[in-house]
């Protein structure tokens, strides 16, 4: 990362724990945050060069950083947050919204356990941001939970096995709640236990 976009990025820390930690509704700043942090940032992307991947990825983890201390239940919040604030700038950034979703999943999940989250309920946060956004960025349901557990899912198996087998039972639950198919949850093996 190079020296404007580090400052950048601790400038989007700040910001984004500050307004977390400043309200009770941890849901509604967290769409707020993202999708404002996240504009800005993708737009910066395309002049200094870096992946909006990468955008997502340092974006998800500050939201996830700011909500650590606050419980499982701040998480779940947190993370549906992030997760409808993503479908709302990948909408408009013109991005594959299937792919960003996973990947959105992937590197929240794994941004959570750098912190020691919970993760079960980073997950449910995840699929259920998923479900609530998938419309307003012109996908299906099932599609949008599809891809948020596939990625969670992915992104704890890279974890351990064990957090692969805690997420994919958190976002099987979440989708029968919610009464929806999920496409092909399945439970990735890692090699570290």
């Amino acid at each position: 990362m190079k020296p404007d976009q580090t400052e950048r990025m601790k400038t989007v820390t700040k910001e984004i724990v500050t307004a977390i930690k400043q309200t009770a509704d941890i849901f509604q700043t967290t769409v707020d945050a993202i999708t404002k942090t996240l504009g800005t940032t993708i737009k910066d992307t395309r002049k200094v060069g870096t992946s909006v991947s990468d955008a997502i990825a340092n974006v998800a983890s500050d939201a996830i950083l700011a909500a650590v201390q606050g419980g499982a239940d701040r998480l779940r919040h947190a993370a549906k947050g992030i997760m409808i604030g993503v479908l709302r700038v990948s909408k408009t950034a013109g991005a594959e919204v299937m792919e960003t979703v996973r990947h959105t999943a992937q590197a929240t999940i794994q941004g959570a356990a750098v912190f020691g989250s919970e993760l079960a309920a980073v997950a449910t946060g995840l699929v259920e941001g998923a479900i609530a956004g998938a419309k307003e960025a012109g996908v299906s349901i099932e599609d949008a939970a599809s891809a948020a557990a596939d990625g969670a899912v992915k992104g704890a198996g890279k974890i351990s096995t064990t957090a692969a087998e805690t997420v994919h039972n958190a976002v099987i639950q979440t989708a029968q709640r919610a009464k929806v198919v999920l496409k092909q949850p399945k439970a990735t093996k890692s090699k570290r236990k």
